[in-house]
């Protein structure tokens, strides 16, 4: 078994990010990884809090390694996780941006808005985000001020 089987990604999302999260969840099986998904389970109109919330909690408890949340804008569902203490969740519609969320945020959700990128830019920002290494240095200082209540 190698290393990446056994990370666990949480899965949230609403009606918007439904069709993108059952793609994303099929992806990260096949590529050996480990998924819970939290619902929203068709595309009925839903609101997004109460699948996005547990998803965010299961990363906080140390239930799943990472989180992935989705919708159509992909904004309300980071600020959702992001109420989360212990979450960092970032809003990614680029590779640069998903590498720059793990380098100098460490995030360790992800929020992508379904109706802002196509499922092939959505699979590439995440294979970036799983890959980028958190760089440390002067962003852990940063990274412990957001997780303290300062």
């Amino acid at each position: 078994m190698d290393s990446k089987s056994k990370l666990c990604f949480a899965l949230g999302t609403d009606h918007a990010g439904f069709s993108y999260k059952e793609a994303i969840n099929k992806f990260l099986l096949s590529s050996g990884y480990e998924t819970k998904d939290f619902g929203t389970f068709s595309n009925d109109s839903v609101d997004y809090p109460k699948f996005v919330k547990p998803a965010a909690e299961a990363v906080a408890l140390g239930l799943c390694d990472f989180g992935i949340v989705l919708g159509g804008s992909g904004n309300g569902e980071a600020m959702a996780a992001n109420k989360i203490k212990g979450v960092r969740c970032a809003l990614c519609w680029s590779v640069e941006t998903a590498k720059l969320a793990k380098r100098h945020n460490n995030a360790n959700v992800l929020s992508i808005g379904q109706r802002q990128v196509s499922i092939d830019l959505a699979i590439l920002i995440i294979e970036s985000w799983i890959t980028e290494k958190f760089e440390g240095g002067r962003h852990k200082r940063r990274i412990e001020m957001l997780d303290s209540d300062m």
